[in-house]
């Protein structure tokens, strides 16, 4: 793991640290790779799943229907020669965890107790909470802001306020790192100094970045 100096982070500058999941700490949950990945094990016509997956995706996202509605709507509206049980199996499956990030902002919290970390994130009900627990994330995490619970979505400036609120912290106190620059604007946008998480040597460079300003 890369060794990175939080000793050298002064903690007066910053109470809350909030960030994004996937692409930060996991794979992204289920993204057009690992649909398309679904699609050739399964044998499903992606063009067509990945169409309706358009219309239902940001629906469970929000947590407005089931996982077993979005699979009803986007894999099972014709009978196929696997089950339900078999294809979320699969889903689940594609989330691993990134290298040495997790254990890297573990040290972090712990050098430094006074910072809270928050999540925030655009996740479906049922795979934020399996990602929750198989990976152990309430070690780091205070809490989450996930997509699936505040029926809201980034780039919505409403989570970002919300985030904000939560926290109870000022945004002059608050970092953020998402690995989609669009995302991390939108934070910048809401008040909250923000960073484009794309590995080591960036993380690091943020964390100067955040010690000298």
């Amino acid at each position: 793991m890369k060794n990175v100096n939080f000793k050298s982070i002064n903690p007066n500058k910053i109470s809350v640290v909030f960030c994004d999941i996937g692409g930060v700490l996991l794979t992204n949950g289920w993204g057009h790779e690992s649909r398309m990945a679904a699609a050739e094990k399964f044998n499903i016509d992606y063009p067509e799943m990945n169409s309706l997956n358009q219309f239902m995706f940001t629906v469970w996202e929000t947590g407005k229907i089931s996982i077993d509605d979005y699979l009803d709507s986007v894999v099972f509206y014709k009978k196929r020669n696997f089950s339900k049980d078999e294809f979320k199996e699969f889903m689940f499956g594609e989330s691993k965890m990134l290298p040495d990030t997790f254990e890297l902002m573990l040290n972090w919290k712990s050098i430094n107790p006074g910072i809270q970390f928050f999540a925030i994130n655009n996740e479906p009900r049922e795979l934020n909470d399996y990602r929750i627990n198989k990976f152990q994330l309430r070690k780091l995490f205070n809490g989450f802001i996930s997509s699936c619970d505040v029926h809201l979505r980034k780039p919505d400036p409403e989570i970002y306020l919300l985030a904000l609120n939560i926290s109870k912290a000022p945004a002059a106190e608050c970092i953020y790192f998402d690995d989609r620059r669009f995302l991390a604007e939108a934070a910048q946008k809401a008040g909250i100094k923000s960073f484009v998480f794309s590995d080591f040597k960036n993380f690091e460079h943020s964390l100067k970045m955040v010690n000298n300003e």
